[in-house]
């Protein structure tokens, strides 16, 4: 590529394989101002690497496979590809998207060009049935919580963005990188939007890609237990932000409980649903106070406790 790229596409993964979305974009890219990077974060995975390098070999685009023997961490991951990214825009896209439609770049590439923003999210989607029993909680959980249109998503303005389908000014994350103290899964990127919002221009657009990595229930479960310090770690940053959010008011109402923990086993044969008689509403009900139940915990046992906004 002789000329600067418009923009870089920046693909972390771990235990992914990105190749049918690679494919996907290369498929689409309607002009040669266009590169992809991707990153493995420590799965060493030779079959999956060996099938990049033969996508990015057939491709007239510009692709580079970065790979890292140890787990960094989503934080560190997106870091190191924004620092090998050539572009003023970068556009993250997580390994297990898939662009809705075959003019998703050229929706970006136009957006950009208008120059009326700094941020853009494009949201997301998902299938209409889940692929299947065991993923059918994680697809009912993403449709009520996360499936929003442009107009829904900029009421709420950072609170719906993560970096999923998430395109970026280089001189914003510049200015203000991904935290790399949240370890594991969870609430990097929605810290990082909340932080952004305060002095940058984000857009909400309808650009959709659809999620297909879904979690079984049991790595839901598992998930969402260990993203109880992250969260905590998001709410210390954001306080006033974190007490307007429905999920914190429910933790601080369970973290008063005496004996809330006690709860758990309960709430996790709801949410297994192992004879298959419980009905969904109540498996995402349990779902979400198993989470508050967690996070409650790691509220209890942070000092100084979480400091309450004065009324």
């Amino acid at each position: 590529m002789t000329k600067r790229p418009a923009l870089s596409i920046l693909i972390p993964f771990y235990h992914d394989d990105p190749t049918s979305l690679l494919s996907a974009l290369i498929s689409q890219t309607v002009e040669q101002s266009v590169e992809v990077l991707l990153y493995d974060d420590g799965t060493s995975d030779a079959e999956v690497n060996a099938r990049l390098r033969a996508i990015a070999k057939g491709s007239a685009l510009p692709v580079t496979l970065m790979l890292e023997a140890v787990n960094k961490g989503r934080s560190a991951a997106r870091n190191a590809l924004f620092a090998r990214a050539k572009s003023d825009w970068v556009l993250f896209l997580d390994a297990d998207m898939m662009p809705e439609t075959d003019s998703f770049l050229q929706t970006y590439l136009s957006a950009i060009k208008g120059e009326n923003c700094d941020v853009i999210f494009g949201g997301f989607k998902m299938s209409d049935k889940p692929e299947g029993p065991d993923t059918a909680l994680h697809h009912a959980f993403s449709k009520t919580s996360d499936c929003l249109s442009a107009q829904e998503r900029s009421e709420k303005g950072p609170q719906y963005v993560c970096s999923s389908n998430l395109a970026v000014r280089a001189s914003v994350l510049k200015a203000e990188p991904f935290d790399t103290g949240f370890k594991g899964w969870g609430w990097e990127d929605s810290e990082w939007a909340a932080r952004i919002a305060k002095s940058y221009r984000l857009l909400h657009i309808d650009n959709a890609a659809y999620h297909l990595g879904l979690e079984g229930t049991q790595t839901l479960l598992n998930r969402f237990r260990d993203s109880a310090d992250n969260y905590r770690r998001f709410t210390d940053k954001h306080q006033e932000l974190a007490q307007s959010l429905t999920l914190y008011k429910m933790t601080r109402r369970l973290g008063a409980v005496p004996g809330q923990a006690l709860m758990r086993p309960v709430l996790s044969m709801l949410v297994a649903n192992r004879l298959k008689i419980v009905p969904m509403r109540l498996r995402l009900l349990a779902l979400k106070l198993w989470r508050a139940s967690w996070y409650a915990q790691s509220f209890k046992a942070a000092r100084p406790p979480f400091k309450e906004r004065a009324a």
